[in-house]
């Protein structure tokens, strides 16, 4: 990356853009596996583990609920690798909105109004950039003496784990 914060960024917004209509591969695509949704608490089951496949169990809780789901993003700024969104969340109340307990287990549901909202909101966004590093340490693209070298590191790395 040679602008960090503004790549930064550019992910974050589509992480928010994802929500409203993206597959799970675009989640693989800017979702780190280890990524932990910080809201999980009020949510189904499939959100509280980790990475992708947890972000893209938020977006289709959300979705079953909402029509013409949309986030509007106003601001977005970057310290680092952490990204601040100032952002409208908008649509249309088109299934019941179910909040969950720390027990993962309904704790109140919302029927269906066919009411249209928007709410404003904050997000924090902490954006890795695992590529850039590696490639900034020439770890990638791997040459042929490197990667002799790597083998030797996790073979020394092995036996000083036991």
């Amino acid at each position: 990356m040679t602008d960090t914060g503004e790549d930064a960024k550019q992910v974050a917004i589509r992480s928010m853009q994802i929500m409203a209509a993206g597959e799970l591969a675009d989640f693989e695509a800017v979702i780190h596996p280890e990524a932990t949704n910080r809201e999980d608490t009020a949510e189904p089951p499939a959100t509280r583990g980790k990475g992708p496949a947890a972000f893209h169990a938020s977006a289709e809780w959300l979705r079953s609920a909402y029509a013409d789901l949309h986030w509007e993003v106003h601001e977005a700024t970057a310290e680092g690798d952490l990204v601040a969104l100032h952002v409208t969340m908008s649509g249309r109340q088109t299934g019941t909105f179910v909040v969950y307990g720390p027990d993962a287990q309904p704790a109140q549901a919302f029927p269906s109004t066919g009411k249209t909202f928007a709410v404003t909101q904050t997000h924090w966004i902490r954006v890795r950039d695992d590529l850039g590093q590696a490639t900034q340490l020439g770890w990638v693209p791997p040459n042929p003496i490197y990667l002799l070298r790597m083998r030797r590191a996790l073979s020394e790395a092995r036996k000083a784990a036991h």
